[in-house]
């Protein structure tokens, strides 16, 4: 018998392989689970002269946790410049700015909570005088929308009103004034040729670090919602010459409305790209925007009067994009926050009929009505949800998420367990930089949600690890997710059993180990 490259040992060992439940050691070939079973078993039966051999007694291993929605290639430009994570005011907005360092001349900040601005409308009048004319680009928490100065509009040429194929908007006040806040993708893309970004070295030596500082919270994985920048496989091939990822990288390309049969074909010829720890892997759709900055496409308009309209202006463009892919064999991902969201895109599964099953998901899934919670399991479409998006809402629903929704709306927030009551597939994930990367987080969040979703919506700690591996397999179409003969060994060690330990524990769990592959890329005290 060959020798293991790698034996585990003296762990509690959680396969969540219902054919051998719990094991304590396990031996690693090739990149590959090659046995798992008792320590003295395989010991015996796997060492050799050069088997590297890792004591994990007092340590619980379980199958490598993967973030089922996670932006580490996009989200390094969108988090550069400015953290403003921590600002819960407009006076300590106003601070940060004031203080801010300058970029080529420029203030770049990001992760801006809506709350902020104290039910204000986001205007750039609020920060112009602490700026001393500097341009600055500041993107809101929720990766949507963002606040442009006056010196930063007229850099782009951004003077009034635009026209967008998808649904995005310049916003301006009863004068055609643009107000500096700029909604969607495409509003905000204008400024991206005048204001600093980084260059590929530095985007190469982020990515590498940020993938390593995402390793040592016990990740082994991320589902990658972007494609970022056309060169991105070159910017992965490039790293994979001198190192091994940290994480092993599943990637879904956007596909934006005004798309033709040609771009839907690029789409399936990028499925082919794929290096050693990463591959392209899906389509990602939008179906609409975000509740506080009025873009949800919610079936009754919010308190505002707005969210009415879908991100794809014609939704049924929308279903034949995602038609034609399923036809060639690609599965999608669409974000679809809103209820009528939500619904148009189980409908459009629905259409597929029974080759549909297993093969779609959706995104955030933030407010649905009842009789939406079934329909998960019985099309077989995947959920795919982020637990620490509750901490940005309040459970008196004194929030802006909640007052926009209303009360009966903000009532059926983040329905996790429900989903997963109902027999749903569900993953979990941080959608970082929107939330922070700690896989560790994301479990005791799913346990105890906080803020509009509430305790009721808690997951036992096994569903919460499941989210993060079975799940989180299962909605990417893969065999994975589970410790079992055959299967890669990406493998995640606790000092602490992430089922059994209180949720407030394993968001502190000490990481003991992480490996992709057989390789081991983190390694705790």
């Amino acid at each position: 018998m060959p020798a293991a490259d790698l034996l585990l040992t003296g762990a509690r060992v959680r396969t969540l392989d219902p054919a051998l439940p719990e094991a304590s050691a396990v031996a690693v070939r090739d990149g590959l689970i090659a046995a798992v079973g008792a320590t003295e078993d395989v010991v015996r039966d796997w060492s050799g002269p050069g088997t590297e051999r890792v004591d994990l007694t007092g340590a619980t291993l379980v199958p490598g946790l993967v973030d089922a929605h996670s932006h580490p290639v996009w989200g390094l430009e969108m988090a550069t410049g400015a953290d403003l994570s921590g600002v819960q005011s407009l006076d300590e907005l106003r601070a940060a700015l004031r203080a801010a360092p300058r970029v080529d001349g420029w203030v770049v900040a990001w992760g801006l909570d809506h709350n902020a601005f104290g039910g204000r409308a986001v205007d750039r009048a609020l920060i112009e005088d602490v700026l001393d004319g500097a341009p600055a680009f500041v993107r809101l928490y929720d990766g949507h929308s963002a606040l442009a100065s006056g010196a930063a509009l007229a850099a782009a040429g951004i003077t009034g009103p635009r026209e967008f194929v998808q649904r995005a908007e310049i916003v301006c006040d009863a004068d055609g004034r643009p107000t500096g806040h700029l909604v969607e993708h495409a509003a905000m893309d204008l400024m991206l040729a005048v204001m600093p970004r980084p260059s590929f070295a530095e985007r190469r030596a982020g990515l590498l670090a940020l993938l390593s500082d995402m390793a040592a919270t016990g990740l082994t994985g991320a589902h990658v919602m972007d494609l970022g920048h056309g060169d991105v496989p070159q910017l992965l091939a490039s790293v994979e010459e001198e190192a091994v990822l940290p994480l092993r990288l599943r990637l879904a390309p956007w596909c934006m409305p005004g798309v033709d049969q040609a771009g839907l074909d690029e789409l399936i010829a990028v499925q082919r790209e794929a290096g050693r720890h990463w591959r392209v892997g899906g389509v990602k759709f939008f179906m609409d925007g975000t509740v506080e900055g009025g873009t949800a496409w919610l079936e009754h308009a919010d308190c505002h009067g707005q969210g009415t309209d879908a991100f794809w202006p014609d939704p049924k463009a929308y279903a034949d994009a995602v038609r034609y892919l399923h036809a060639a064999g690609v599965g999608t991902a669409t974000h679809a926050i809103g209820d009528a969201a939500v619904r148009h895109v189980l409908e459009t599964v629905e259409s597929l009929g029974e080759s549909g099953r297993g093969v779609h998901r959706i995104e955030h899934i933030e407010t649905v009505p009842d009789d939406t919670i079934p329909r998960f399991a019985a099309l077989g479409v995947a959920a795919s949800m982020q637990p620490p998006h509750t901490a940005y809402t309040r459970g008196d629903h004194g929030d802006e998420w909640s007052k926009r929704l209303g009360t009966d709306r903000a009532s059926r927030a983040w329905r996790i367990r429900d989903l997963r009551d109902a027999g749903a597939v569900l993953a979990l994930g941080s959608d970082w930089p929107i939330a922070h990367y700690d896989v560790r987080r994301v479990l005791s969040m799913a346990r105890v949600p906080e803020g509009a979703a509430g305790p009721a919506q808690g997951l036992t700690g096994l569903m919460a690890l499941e989210g993060c591996t079975s799940h989180a397999a299962l909605a990417a179409g893969e065999d994975a997710g589970r410790i079992a003969p055959g299967l890669r060994a990406d493998l995640t060690a606790f000092g602490i059993d992430p089922v059994a330990a209180p949720a407030d524990e394993v968001a502190e769990a000490p990481v003991r180990l992480t490996a992709v592959g057989g390789h081991v890329t983190y390694r705790g005290a």
